[in-house]
């Protein structure tokens, strides 16, 4: 490691060209494991001291084994990819301990790939067992009596034979996950490096081009012409408002003033959203960069980045970038011999959703209770501790290096004319293939949803949307084709948001959903202002009325109007967006709020109070919903029709989705 007396951007620039010849041709085995917080809640830690102790085990002293970010296909995790000098990367999905030691053994020792642990061999095994399934499904369908265990293993080694394919069925599905559907329509911006460098590894980071932004800022532009390109370029804050970030820059920067800061917003609190973490968690030195080239800019000498407790890896990885950033000279006293200086700390929130919020965040790193406040007057003019304070998220920080570095009139070739570059998006809910993607501005939300996540699972209709979150609201199957920007989405109702984007299918009960968003934002409200704090609590209880199936249509109009309420009257953007998911389901589903209160019945199935289930003549009484049921709620003998205690009942649908014979409904 180069040390930061001997620095200079000609000894970066040397750093960048070895390094970038080590991971483009490694001399010997390249092999990375993805220690996402994803990777590592499906077992990649283990995965990763697998391969450790076979690596050594063997003495294969010339293996680098390293650790990665998550590639958004979080489903396929562990993963594990190998790289050789002069050959194609292999990757490897689901890979336990077991699987790990085989891969040392035959492919690391002998190299030979593990071709049934691959992508391609995981693709293989999937489509044949949908075809057990199908085939087993049939057979089912037309058994009159139960089927025992003993038959269905028989039935399903038949089916193996049957379905055996031959290996050069192989060749026609994917190698590489760039080859999948999931990526055809992405375009990786800030997700560039994400799952393919050592977040841990300021060289890697540098061999792919982090700091070479900032030797351009700091050698060739002013601050003054750092803003302009900024604000050229269109960048819009990705946390939510999509205000143009050259213009609060530039707010912050003729202010006069002996401090000013630099604060990087990290407190990711949207259900479902996890686009900030995994960019810190997989290239923490693109955000350090951003922050001090906007630290420059506005004439900050110190900055902070306000990251979730509840994110450790995301803090490990952040903290070891900052300590590399400063023994190269990086950070600091006179970065890189030049006159600026500029330093960044951490600084752990507690876990509040309005923390989120610009004001919030600031009174709490003072030290103070997260409360927002008033404005204006606005941070950049009266931040953190009175002083000019630029916020800006992860995401918004994370498109700075690449802007500064290739001019703003490339990034405004992606994306639409008000909404130029890239989105990051948390696709999550009914929909096949879950996880992080990266899209161009102005693409569909069908194009997001059908082509890129493969539409919802068992062909079922997609009946809303939910994009930003709790602030955000509901876009219908009929609106599918939108384009995804700021103002398009705000138009039809809804919002950007952070970049979750939740899919709800037929079963999906609207009123439902807008009670769970509505019980996130009770508790997560701080309680200041009265329109919030009591606002959202009732709603939240007409919401309980609806779903228990004791409301009135009266309550319909109740809800309207609290909601005009919040959105007028609220302190902050938690209370004035609070009412969205209720506005825009009501707005669109209303038929299916007056079902609940009219007929006392939930079209979808989901609110219990409102359910009632019955064991209908289908029933062969093979016991197995009795033996599974958690509260012994339904009884009979073997070979008869079994019954239902709905006063013992809880409505937790494990009997319906357990029954072989399709006897069990809910009415």
């Amino acid at each position: 490691m180069i040390t930061k007396t001997g620095t200079s951007w000609a000894n970066i620039a040397n750093l960048r060209k070895c390094t970038l010849a080590e991971l483009e041709q490694p001399e010997h085995f390249r092999v990375t494991v993805g220690m996402a917080t994803c990777g590592i809640s499906a077992g990649a830690d283990l995965t990763f001291e697998a391969l450790r102790q076979e690596v050594e085990r063997n003495d294969l002293n010339d293996i680098s084994l390293e650790i990665t970010g998550c590639i958004g296909l979080c489903s396929f995790e562990p993963i594990v990819e190998i790289y050789e000098k002069g050959k194609e990367k292999v990757s490897y999905v689901k890979v336990d301990p077991v699987k790990a030691i085989t891969i040392v053994r035959q492919h690391l020792l002998h190299g030979e790939p593990v071709e049934e642990f691959t992508l391609r061999g995981f693709l293989r095994q999937q489509r044949e067992q949908k075809q057990r399934d199908a085939e087993a499904h049939s057979y089912l369908s037309h058994k009159l009596e139960p089927v025992t265990t003993t038959e269905l293993d028989s039935r399903s080694r038949e089916l193996v034979i049957e379905e055996e394919s031959p290996e050069s069925e192989l060749a026609g599905l994917p190698e590489h996950f760039t080859d999948l559907p999931f990526y055809k329509k992405q375009k990786r911006q800030v997700l560039r490096n994400c799952g393919y460098i050592n977040p841990e590894r300021i060289d890697e980071a540098i061999a792919l081009g982090a700091y070479a932004a900032l030797e351009r800022a700091l050698t060739g532009m002013s601050a003054k012409a750092v803003i302009e390109c900024i604000t050229d370029s269109g960048l819009r804050g990705r946390g939510g408002a999509g205000f143009p970030t050259g213009i609060k820059w530039s707010f912050a920067a003729r202010e006069k003033a002996e401090e000013k800061y630099f604060i990087c917003n990290a407190d990711e609190g949207d259900p479902g959203a996890f686009m900030d973490r995994s960019v810190l968690e997989g290239d923490p030195h693109a955000v350090l960069e951003a922050m001090i080239i906007g630290g420059y800019a506005i004439g900050a000498s110190k900055g902070y980045i306000y990251v979730r407790a509840e994110y450790p890896t995301a803090v490990k990885r952040l903290n070891i970038a900052i300590e590399q950033a400063h023994e190269l000279g990086l950070l600091g006293d006179h970065i890189m011999a030049s006159d600026f200086s500029f330093d960044i700390e951490l600084r752990l929130g507690a876990g509040a959703f309005v923390c989120g919020e610009e004001t919030a965040l600031i009174a709490s790193i003072e030290g103070g209770r997260g409360m927002p406040r008033n404005k204006p007057p606005f941070p950049a003019a009266h931040g953190l501790y009175g002083q000019p304070t630029i916020i800006n998220n992860v995401e918004t920080l994370a498109n700075v290096p690449g802007i500064i570095l290739n001019g703003s009139q490339w990034f405004r070739t992606i994306g639409t004319e008000r909404s130029p570059g890239t989105k990051v998006f948390a696709l999550g809910g009914k929909v096949e293939h879950t996880g992080l993607l990266e899209v161009p501005m102005g693409i569909t939300l069908r194009e997001v949803i059908f082509d890129i996540g493969g539409g919802c699972p068992d062909n079922k209709k997609i009946k809303a949307v939910q994009t930003g979150g709790p602030s955000g609201g509901c876009i219908t199957e009929e609106n599918l084709d939108l384009q995804v920007d700021f103002d398009t989405l705000k138009a039809a109702g809804s919002m950007m948001g952070s970049g979750g984007l939740i899919v709800m299918d037929e079963d999906n009960c609207m009123v439902d959903i807008a009670r769970f968003y509505t019980e996130f934002t009770v508790d997560e409200s701080c309680g200041q202002c009265v329109p919030c704090r009591e606002g959202t609590k009732r709603m939240l209880e007409i919401l309980e009325r609806i779903t228990g199936g004791h409301a009135q249509m009266e309550d319909l109009d109740l809800l309207e109007e609290l909601g005009e309420h919040l959105q007028l009257s609220s302190l902050c953007a938690l209370g004035q967006t609070a009412a969205n998911p209720v506005l825009s389901t009501l707005r669109q589903f209303r038929d299916e709020y007056e079902t609940h209160i009219r007929d006392k019945q939930c079209p979808s199935h989901v609110c219990k109070n409102l359910l009632g289930y019955i064991i209908t003549a289908n029933c062969k009484g093979c016991t197995k919903c009795a033996r599974i049921c958690p509260v012994h709620a339904i009884s009979g003998k073997p070979r008869e029709i079994h019954e239902i205690d709905l006063d013992i009942c809880t409505r937790c649908g494990l009997c319906i989705a357990n029954c072989a014979f399709n006897a069990i409904e809910r009415r």
